[in-house]
């Protein structure tokens, strides 16, 4: 498992120019370089580019998510980016997450600007996706959404897609909270996955599922197989006993 330590980039002003990308890379050592040489770099394995806050009466959450996607323990600045870090590890397009990648410097028609993503996505495809995470009532405040213009204008450049958040779906978020639970590898009961895979090749609820084996071993099993979209079902409704599960389909390779 990876433990990603942060450390603060002292920012120098850059003046007339293109573009720039500041960052650490995997050996910790400071790149400064134009934007259009930076969509190569495999931000998932730089560290991040600041330190987050922590201080007795600091008004933001920051702590520590275990990301399953990629192994990697990643440091968020608030309640609401640990839920957008859950959100993203259990997209199925997402292999890979990092946090504070790196630091945008520019200057435009009104003057010179920095900015730090809050998460940097890889997907399965190779693409990238940068994504800001902002209190729902500063989202669209005149200075986040020019923020969010510059960075979206960057990102195109980079060939990148760009998003600025608020709060989640709530029917989808009081879901993955709870799955999010079972997200790390089984140990004593990973032998009854397959079992169940086997028994959910035509939909099933999950109080049938696991009545073939000790409920209280199974579920968590079940829960686990969800998270991992080896089981499917319907995440936009509340995830109960009747929720019906399938087993995922296998490529098979010739």
């Amino acid at each position: 498992m990876t433990v990603r330590k942060a450390r603060t980039l002292h920012v120098l002003p850059t003046g007339v120019g293109p573009l720039l990308v500041r960052y650490y890379d995997a050996f910790a050592v400071e790149r400064l370089v134009p934007a259009a040489d930076a969509s190569s770099v495999r931000f998932e394995e730089c560290l991040p580019a600041r330190s987050l806050p922590s201080y007795p009466g600091i008004r933001h959450t920051p702590g520590s998510y275990w990301a399953a996607c990629c192994d990697t323990v990643l440091d968020y600045e608030s309640y609401l980016e640990s839920q957008w870090m859950r959100l993203l590890d259990f997209d199925e397009q997402v292999t890979a997450l990092a946090a504070q990648p790196f630091i945008f410097e520019g200057q435009d028609a009104d003057g010179k600007w920095q900015h730090t993503p809050d998460l940097f996505v890889r997907r399965t495809d190779g693409s990238a996706l940068l994504v800001d995470v902002k209190n729902p009532q500063q989202i669209d405040k005149p200075r986040e959404r020019r923020q969010a213009e510059r960075t979206a204008t960057a990102c195109a450049l980079m060939g990148w897609d760009y998003e600025m958040v608020g709060d989640p779906d709530p029917q989808l978020w009081a879901t993955l909270e709870w799955l999010g639970g079972y997200r790390r590898p089984l140990n004593a009961t990973a032998h009854l996955a397959e079992p169940l895979l086997a028994l959910a090749q035509s939909p099933l609820s999950i109080a049938d599922l696991v009545s073939f084996h000790d409920p209280e071993l199974a579920r968590p099993v079940v829960y686990h197989l969800l998270w991992h979209h080896r089981l499917l079902f319907d995440p936009t409704r509340p995830l109960r006993d009747h929720t019906l599960v399938w087993a995922a389909r296998r490529e098979i390779t010739p």
